[in-house]
């Protein structure tokens, strides 16, 4: 016995199965939009275009174009171009990125339909006879909420791209900073080693005019022990060194070949004459910021699950589905079957109730998240300017009059004024001020990183005024 095959399907699963995947096709892959926006945005506030490098073609033109970068020394905006574009870390974060947004995209999907079949034999006095039944089903009310899903997705695609470009602004401010840092400590490291050849020259005079009787024992003690302190920080200099210039190294992404090329300026930038004011560098408003997007982008997609979840706590389940059964000897029989949850144990009124309190939850945190972005952005803008002050104060009054008093200092033991004890101590005084100098400057670039980071709504950590610098001087400044 051969079964008839089925010719045609109930009409209303045909039009469900047609909207279905019309519907379906309008959500694709928006992988590459993602990343296109977000470097977009790099370029256009941070100068830098990102790159995502998804072959082996890709990363070698990528590798040889740091390779050309470290040729000379590398720059600030050199940094933030190879964290951008040739770094693993930030690399595996584009594909995580890429990774949850294929996620938000097969949410926004249905289901796939149904197929069952069936195949009854039943034996009697010597007969046999064949049932076999067919059905294709689909979910009628996944169906219905295709188009409030897909908002959601879109929604949660926002919020992806937003991220994918805080994360962006985060890289290259935390590769400027590790830039400010590095060449920072290595001018603090090459300015402690003249420190140290100064003081080793102090601690052998002294030795040779406590051997003429010139220096007490207390005179000679003190030159020494300012050369022992001296040693002491050009150690810890160059541990400190090599630590920030490591720090970058990882930051970059460099393998070792390229690390042992990398190269840094002497010094750090100039700094500027003039900086904006607080109302210019608060000119982007709230409406860019890229945190409050995120959390915007979260409130609308809650808000979306609460309409959602009204639904569903009171139907959880429609599936409609046609059947087509052939029996031995008998006509074909065509029919549907509908499906529907009765909600007698679970009427839904606590996911209604979850839903409400996680949307009120969100539209709080986004109240909170405004309060909070106007006051990081003054408390960045004070450190900036702060930072900036401290700095200029240090160039153009502390040192200038250190050196000014190491002349008088040096005109006086000319004209045998003072002796040898107060000119070495003249000089330990005027180390103290040249590196409290550098750290000024290093905290200004610190602080100005941090300042366009936290402009476009992407927290950076402010720099801490750091004294360390001033302890060997402070140590030896009694006599």
């Amino acid at each position: 016995m051969t079964p008839k095959p089925s010719r045609r399907t109930p009409r209303a699963l045909a039009l469900a199965l047609a909207a279905a995947l019309l519907a379906s096709g309008c959500a694709s892959l928006t992988l590459d939009d993602n990343f296109d926006e977000a470097a977009s945005f790099s370029r256009e506030h941070g100068g830098t275009e990102a790159r995502w490098l998804r072959g082996d073609a890709s990363r070698h033109d990528a590798a040889a174009a740091v390779d050309r970068m470290l040729t000379q020394p590398l720059s600030a905006d050199d940094a933030v171009r190879i964290a951008l574009g040739y770094s693993p870390a930030f690399q595996a974060l584009l594909a995580d990125s890429a990774a949850a947004s294929a996620d938000a995209t097969a949410g926004a999907r249905l289901p796939n339909p149904v197929f069952a079949f069936e195949r009854l034999v039943r034996r009697e006095g010597g007969e046999a006879e064949l049932d076999i039944g067919r059905s294709l089903s689909v979910s009628l009310l996944d169906l219905v909420l295709l188009p409030t899903r897909m908002k959601q997705a879109e929604s949660t695609q926002r919020r992806l791209r937003a991220q994918l470009s805080a994360t962006l602004v985060m890289q290259a401010a935390d590769a400027r900073q590790a830039w400010v840092r590095a060449v920072a400590a290595e001018q603090a490291l090459r300015y402690r080693e003249q420190v140290g050849e100064a003081a080793e020259a102090g601690a052998e005079l002294a030795r040779r005019m406590r051997a003429t009787g010139s220096f007490s024992l207390l005179q000679q003690s003190r030159e020494q022990a300012f050369h022992a302190e001296a040693v002491a920080e050009t150690t810890r200099a160059r541990q400190q060194a090599l630590a920030a210039r490591e720090a970058l190294v990882r930051l970059l992404g460099l393998p070792p070949e390229q690390a042992a090329r990398l190269r840094l300026p002497e010094r750090l930038p100039e700094l500027p004459a003039q900086i904006a004011s607080e109302q210019e560098s608060s000119q982007a408003g709230l409406d860019q910021r890229l945190d409050l997007r995120i959390l915007r982008a979260d409130l609308d997609r809650i808000a979306r699950d609460a309409g959602v979840s009204r639904v569903t706590s009171i139907v959880d389940g429609l599936t409609l589905g046609g059947a087509v059964n052939d029996e031995t000897g008998k006509p074909t029989q065509r029919g549907y079957e509908v499906e529907v949850p009765l909600p007698l144990f679970d009427f839904g009124d606590a996911r209604r109730a979850g839903a409400e309190a996680r949307y009120l939850a969100a539209l709080n945190r986004n109240a909170q998240a405004a309060v909070a972005a106007h006051s990081r952005l003054r408390e960045s803008y004070a450190v900036y300017r702060s930072n900036w002050q401290l700095a200029r104060h240090y160039r153009d009054e502390v040192v200038p009059l250190r050196k000014r008093v190491s002349e008088e200092m040096a005109y006086a033991y000319n004209g045998m004024l003072i002796g040898v004890f107060e000119l070495l101590a003249d000089a330990r005084s005027q180390v103290a001020a040249v590196a409290q100098a550098l750290d000024a400057q290093r905290d200004f670039w610190l602080a100005d990183a941090a300042l366009q980071a936290e402009r476009l709504g992407a927290p950076t950590l402010l720099p801490q005024t750091e004294t360390t610098a001033a302890a060997p001087a402070e140590a030896a400044a009694g006599h």
